[in-house]
Protein backbone atom coordinates (compact mmCIF):
# COMPACT_ATOMS: atom_id res chain seq x y z
CA UNK A 1 0.00 0.00 0.00
CA UNK A 2 1.24 3.48 -0.80
CA UNK A 3 2.26 5.66 2.13
CA UNK A 4 1.73 8.90 0.21
CA UNK A 5 0.37 11.58 2.50
CA UNK A 6 -3.27 12.41 1.87
CA UNK A 7 -5.24 15.56 2.58
CA UNK A 8 -8.86 15.12 3.57
CA UNK A 9 -11.74 17.54 3.31
CA UNK A 10 -15.46 17.15 3.89
CA UNK A 11 -18.08 17.96 1.29
CA UNK A 12 -21.79 18.27 2.03
CA UNK A 13 -23.96 16.43 -0.51
CA UNK A 14 -27.66 15.53 -0.53
CA UNK A 15 -28.26 13.26 2.48
CA UNK A 16 -24.64 13.02 3.64
CA UNK A 17 -21.29 14.65 4.34
CA UNK A 18 -18.48 12.89 2.49
CA UNK A 19 -14.80 12.70 3.38
CA UNK A 20 -12.78 13.24 0.19
CA UNK A 21 -9.10 12.24 0.04
CA UNK A 22 -6.44 13.42 -2.38
CA UNK A 23 -2.62 13.36 -2.42
CA UNK A 24 -1.06 16.39 -0.75
CA UNK A 25 0.82 17.20 -3.95
CA UNK A 26 -2.25 16.51 -6.09
CA UNK A 27 -2.88 20.00 -7.42
CA UNK A 28 -4.71 19.96 -10.74
CA UNK A 29 -2.25 20.66 -13.56
CA UNK A 30 -3.93 19.62 -16.76
CA UNK A 31 -4.27 15.94 -15.85
CA UNK A 32 -7.70 14.44 -16.31
CA UNK A 33 -9.79 14.12 -13.15
CA UNK A 34 -10.46 10.73 -11.57
CA UNK A 35 -12.69 9.54 -8.73
CA UNK A 36 -12.18 6.29 -6.79
CA UNK A 37 -15.02 4.49 -4.94
CA UNK A 38 -14.22 1.70 -2.48
CA UNK A 39 -16.05 -1.52 -1.67
CA UNK A 40 -18.05 -2.90 1.25
CA UNK A 41 -16.22 -2.37 4.54
CA UNK A 42 -13.44 -0.46 2.77
CA UNK A 43 -12.37 3.16 2.57
CA UNK A 44 -10.55 5.62 0.36
CA UNK A 45 -7.27 4.14 1.64
CA UNK A 46 -7.89 1.05 -0.51
CA UNK A 47 -6.97 3.11 -3.58
CA UNK A 48 -3.72 4.73 -2.43
CA UNK A 49 -1.38 2.33 -4.26
CA UNK A 50 -3.21 2.65 -7.58
CA UNK A 51 -3.72 6.40 -7.25
CA UNK A 52 0.00 6.83 -6.69
CA UNK A 53 0.89 4.87 -9.80
CA UNK A 54 -1.60 6.83 -11.92
CA UNK A 55 -0.62 10.24 -10.58
CA UNK A 56 1.11 11.18 -13.81
CA UNK A 57 -2.08 10.71 -15.83
CA UNK A 58 -4.96 11.15 -13.38
CA UNK A 59 -5.73 13.94 -10.93
CA UNK A 60 -7.26 11.48 -8.48
CA UNK A 61 -9.54 11.83 -5.51
CA UNK A 62 -11.08 9.04 -3.43
CA UNK A 63 -14.29 9.25 -1.41
CA UNK A 64 -15.34 7.49 1.76
CA UNK A 65 -18.91 6.36 1.09
CA UNK A 66 -21.49 7.37 3.74
CA UNK A 67 -20.82 5.45 6.95
CA UNK A 68 -17.33 4.26 5.93
CA UNK A 69 -13.83 5.58 6.51
CA UNK A 70 -14.12 9.12 7.82
CA UNK A 71 -17.64 9.75 6.49
CA UNK A 72 -20.56 9.75 8.90
CA UNK A 73 -23.68 7.70 8.08
CA UNK A 74 -26.22 9.30 5.73
CA UNK A 75 -28.67 11.58 7.51
CA UNK A 76 -31.66 9.63 6.19
CA UNK A 77 -30.11 6.19 6.81
CA UNK A 78 -30.18 5.33 3.09
CA UNK A 79 -27.35 2.81 2.61
CA UNK A 80 -28.70 1.25 -0.57
CA UNK A 81 -26.69 1.20 -3.78
CA UNK A 82 -28.87 4.06 -5.04
CA UNK A 83 -28.22 5.97 -1.82
CA UNK A 84 -24.48 5.71 -2.35
CA UNK A 85 -24.93 6.69 -6.01
CA UNK A 86 -26.82 9.79 -4.91
CA UNK A 87 -23.94 10.77 -2.64
CA UNK A 88 -21.27 10.32 -5.32
CA UNK A 89 -23.32 12.21 -7.92
CA UNK A 90 -23.80 14.95 -5.34
CA UNK A 91 -20.07 15.21 -4.87
CA UNK A 92 -19.34 15.33 -8.61
CA UNK A 93 -21.94 18.05 -9.07
CA UNK A 94 -20.68 20.04 -6.08
CA UNK A 95 -17.04 19.79 -7.15
CA UNK A 96 -17.64 20.37 -10.86
CA UNK A 97 -14.88 17.84 -11.67
CA UNK A 98 -16.92 15.71 -14.09
CA UNK A 99 -16.66 14.01 -16.41
CA UNK A 100 -14.15 11.85 -14.51
CA UNK A 101 -12.34 8.59 -14.97
CA UNK A 102 -14.46 6.64 -12.46
CA UNK A 103 -13.06 3.67 -10.53
CA UNK A 104 -15.08 1.22 -8.42
CA UNK A 105 -14.28 -1.92 -6.45
CA UNK A 106 -16.94 -4.43 -5.35
CA UNK A 107 -19.83 -2.35 -3.93
CA UNK A 108 -18.11 0.69 -5.43
CA UNK A 109 -18.25 -1.08 -8.78
CA UNK A 110 -22.03 -1.44 -8.55
CA UNK A 111 -22.25 2.23 -7.56
CA UNK A 112 -20.07 3.21 -10.53
CA UNK A 113 -22.15 1.19 -13.02
CA UNK A 114 -25.42 2.71 -11.87
CA UNK A 115 -23.93 6.20 -11.86
CA UNK A 116 -22.51 5.80 -15.38
CA UNK A 117 -25.87 4.59 -16.67
CA UNK A 118 -27.87 7.38 -15.05
CA UNK A 119 -25.39 10.23 -15.57
CA UNK A 120 -23.19 9.56 -18.61
CA UNK A 121 -22.26 13.24 -18.61
CA UNK A 122 -20.25 12.68 -15.43
CA UNK A 123 -18.16 9.70 -16.61
CA UNK A 124 -15.23 9.71 -19.03
CA UNK A 125 -14.23 6.07 -18.49
CA UNK A 126 -15.07 3.29 -16.06
CA UNK A 127 -12.64 0.92 -14.31
CA UNK A 128 -14.38 -1.86 -12.39
CA UNK A 129 -12.35 -4.08 -10.06
CA UNK A 130 -14.37 -7.16 -9.09
CA UNK A 131 -17.66 -5.25 -9.42
CA UNK A 132 -20.59 -6.46 -7.31
CA UNK A 133 -22.92 -7.23 -10.19
CA UNK A 134 -25.69 -9.80 -9.58
CA UNK A 135 -24.33 -13.32 -9.44
CA UNK A 136 -26.87 -15.96 -8.51
CA UNK A 137 -26.11 -18.16 -6.77
CA UNK A 138 -23.04 -16.49 -5.27
CA UNK A 139 -19.97 -18.66 -4.80
CA UNK A 140 -19.83 -20.38 -1.41
CA UNK A 141 -16.93 -18.29 -0.11
CA UNK A 142 -19.12 -15.15 -0.50
CA UNK A 143 -21.91 -16.48 1.74
CA UNK A 144 -20.55 -14.94 4.98
CA UNK A 145 -20.84 -11.48 3.40
CA UNK A 146 -24.38 -12.18 2.22
CA UNK A 147 -25.25 -13.34 5.76
CA UNK A 148 -24.77 -9.77 6.97
CA UNK A 149 -28.16 -9.05 5.43
CA UNK A 150 -29.89 -11.74 7.52
CA UNK A 151 -31.69 -10.45 10.65
CA UNK A 152 -29.94 -11.54 13.84
CA UNK A 153 -26.54 -12.25 12.30
CA UNK A 154 -25.13 -8.71 12.77
CA UNK A 155 -25.92 -8.87 16.50
CA UNK A 156 -24.07 -12.17 16.73
CA UNK A 157 -21.05 -10.72 14.93
CA UNK A 158 -21.13 -7.67 17.18
CA UNK A 159 -20.98 -9.91 20.27
CA UNK A 160 -18.06 -11.83 18.75
CA UNK A 161 -16.15 -8.66 17.90
CA UNK A 162 -16.51 -7.26 21.41
CA UNK A 163 -16.05 -10.55 23.22
CA UNK A 164 -12.28 -10.48 23.39
CA UNK A 165 -11.57 -12.19 20.08
CA UNK A 166 -8.05 -11.44 19.02
CA UNK A 167 -8.05 -8.49 16.60
CA UNK A 168 -5.00 -9.87 14.81
CA UNK A 169 -6.81 -13.17 14.16
CA UNK A 170 -9.93 -11.40 12.92
CA UNK A 171 -7.83 -9.22 10.62
CA UNK A 172 -6.07 -12.31 9.27
CA UNK A 173 -9.46 -13.84 8.42
CA UNK A 174 -10.36 -10.68 6.50
CA UNK A 175 -7.05 -10.59 4.63
CA UNK A 176 -7.47 -14.22 3.60
CA UNK A 177 -10.94 -13.41 2.32
CA UNK A 178 -9.97 -10.50 0.09
CA UNK A 179 -6.38 -11.24 -1.00
CA UNK A 180 -5.41 -13.95 -3.45
CA UNK A 181 -2.03 -14.48 -1.78
CA UNK A 182 -2.26 -13.15 1.79
CA UNK A 183 0.98 -14.89 2.80
CA UNK A 184 2.90 -12.48 0.57
CA UNK A 185 1.78 -9.38 2.48
CA UNK A 186 4.49 -7.43 4.26
CA UNK A 187 4.49 -7.00 8.05
CA UNK A 188 3.86 -3.28 7.52
CA UNK A 189 0.75 -3.95 5.43
CA UNK A 190 -0.53 -6.40 8.04
CA UNK A 191 0.07 -3.87 10.82
CA UNK A 192 -1.89 -1.22 8.91
CA UNK A 193 -4.75 -3.67 8.40
CA UNK A 194 -4.84 -4.53 12.11
CA UNK A 195 -4.86 -0.84 13.06
CA UNK A 196 -7.71 -0.16 10.63
CA UNK A 197 -9.71 -3.13 11.95
CA UNK A 198 -9.24 -1.92 15.52
CA UNK A 199 -10.27 1.61 14.53
CA UNK A 200 -13.45 0.32 12.89
CA UNK A 201 -14.39 -1.54 16.08
CA UNK A 202 -14.29 1.79 17.91
CA UNK A 203 -16.62 3.56 15.44
CA UNK A 204 -20.20 3.32 16.77
CA UNK A 205 -21.83 3.29 13.33
CA UNK A 206 -19.38 0.91 11.62
CA UNK A 207 -21.52 -2.23 11.90
CA UNK A 208 -24.66 -0.29 10.95
CA UNK A 209 -23.00 0.95 7.76
CA UNK A 210 -21.63 -2.49 6.93
CA UNK A 211 -24.94 -4.26 7.47
CA UNK A 212 -27.05 -1.59 5.76
CA UNK A 213 -24.81 -1.57 2.70
CA UNK A 214 -24.70 -5.39 2.57
CA UNK A 215 -28.49 -5.40 2.57
CA UNK A 216 -28.39 -2.78 -0.16
CA UNK A 217 -26.27 -5.06 -2.35
CA UNK A 218 -28.61 -8.00 -1.78
CA UNK A 219 -31.58 -5.79 -2.65
CA UNK A 220 -29.85 -4.55 -5.80
CA UNK A 221 -29.29 -8.16 -6.87
CA UNK A 222 -33.06 -8.68 -6.94
CA UNK A 223 -34.05 -5.48 -8.75
CA UNK A 224 -35.77 -5.85 -12.09
CA UNK A 225 -36.66 -3.58 -14.99
CA UNK A 226 -34.76 -0.36 -15.61
CA UNK A 227 -33.14 -0.55 -12.15
CA UNK A 228 -31.56 -3.95 -12.77
CA UNK A 229 -27.78 -3.55 -12.62
CA UNK A 230 -27.13 -5.76 -15.66
CA UNK A 231 -29.59 -3.71 -17.69
CA UNK A 232 -27.89 -0.54 -16.52
CA UNK A 233 -24.53 -2.01 -17.55
CA UNK A 234 -25.92 -2.29 -21.08
CA UNK A 235 -26.72 1.44 -21.00
CA UNK A 236 -23.17 2.54 -20.13
CA UNK A 237 -21.67 4.56 -22.98
CA UNK A 238 -18.18 5.12 -21.59
CA UNK A 239 -15.31 2.71 -22.31
CA UNK A 240 -14.93 0.14 -19.53
CA UNK A 241 -11.99 -1.77 -18.06
CA UNK A 242 -13.01 -4.92 -16.20
CA UNK A 243 -10.52 -6.37 -13.70
CA UNK A 244 -11.04 -9.84 -12.24
CA UNK A 245 -8.84 -12.06 -10.08
CA UNK A 246 -8.94 -15.83 -10.47
CA UNK A 247 -8.48 -16.20 -6.69
CA UNK A 248 -11.37 -13.86 -5.84
CA UNK A 249 -13.50 -15.44 -3.09
CA UNK A 250 -16.29 -12.84 -3.27
CA UNK A 251 -16.89 -12.12 -6.98
CA UNK A 252 -16.42 -15.09 -9.27
CA UNK A 253 -14.48 -14.80 -12.52
CA UNK A 254 -17.45 -16.48 -14.20
CA UNK A 255 -19.12 -13.04 -14.13
CA UNK A 256 -16.47 -11.68 -16.50
CA UNK A 257 -17.99 -13.21 -19.63
CA UNK A 258 -21.40 -11.71 -18.93
CA UNK A 259 -19.83 -8.35 -18.05
CA UNK A 260 -17.82 -8.26 -21.29
CA UNK A 261 -21.01 -8.92 -23.23
CA UNK A 262 -23.07 -6.35 -21.30
CA UNK A 263 -20.87 -3.27 -21.71
CA UNK A 264 -20.78 -1.75 -25.19
CA UNK A 265 -17.04 -0.92 -25.07
CA UNK A 266 -15.27 -3.30 -22.68
CA UNK A 267 -11.77 -4.62 -22.23
CA UNK A 268 -10.80 -7.34 -19.74
CA UNK A 269 -7.82 -7.76 -17.43
CA UNK A 270 -7.57 -11.15 -15.70
CA UNK A 271 -5.02 -11.53 -12.90
CA UNK A 272 -4.47 -15.23 -12.07
CA UNK A 273 -2.88 -14.60 -8.65
CA UNK A 274 -5.19 -11.82 -7.51
CA UNK A 275 -8.14 -11.85 -5.14
CA UNK A 276 -10.92 -9.31 -4.58
CA UNK A 277 -8.77 -6.16 -4.29
CA UNK A 278 -6.49 -6.27 -7.34
CA UNK A 279 -5.81 -2.53 -7.09
CA UNK A 280 -4.13 -3.23 -3.72
CA UNK A 281 -2.57 -6.59 -4.55
CA UNK A 282 -1.36 -5.92 -8.11
CA UNK A 283 -1.52 -2.12 -8.53
CA UNK A 284 1.14 -1.93 -11.25
CA UNK A 285 -0.67 -4.36 -13.55
CA UNK A 286 -3.97 -2.54 -13.01
CA UNK A 287 -2.29 0.83 -13.59
CA UNK A 288 -0.86 -0.32 -16.93
CA UNK A 289 -4.30 -1.40 -18.11
CA UNK A 290 -5.82 1.89 -16.93
CA UNK A 291 -3.24 3.88 -18.87
CA UNK A 292 -4.18 1.94 -22.00
CA UNK A 293 -7.86 2.66 -21.33
CA UNK A 294 -7.17 6.38 -20.91
CA UNK A 295 -5.14 6.44 -24.13
CA UNK A 296 -8.06 4.74 -25.91
CA UNK A 297 -10.47 7.30 -24.44
CA UNK A 298 -8.31 10.21 -25.59
CA UNK A 299 -7.95 8.66 -29.05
Amino acid sequence: MSSAEQQVRTVEVPGAVLAVHRPVDGAADGREPGLFVHGLGGSAANWEALMGRLSGQVDGEAVDLPGFGRSNPPTDGNLTVSGHVRAVIGYLEASGRGPVHLFGNSLGGAVAVRLAALRPDLVRSLTLVSPALPELPPQRSAWPTALLAVPGVPALLRRRSTGGRDVEAATEDLLRLVYGDPDSLSPATRALAVAEYRRRLEVPHAMQALVGSARGIVSAYTERGDQALWRQAEQVEAPVLLVYGLRDKLVSYRSARRACAAFADARLLVLPESGHVAMMEHPEAVARAVRELIAHTEG
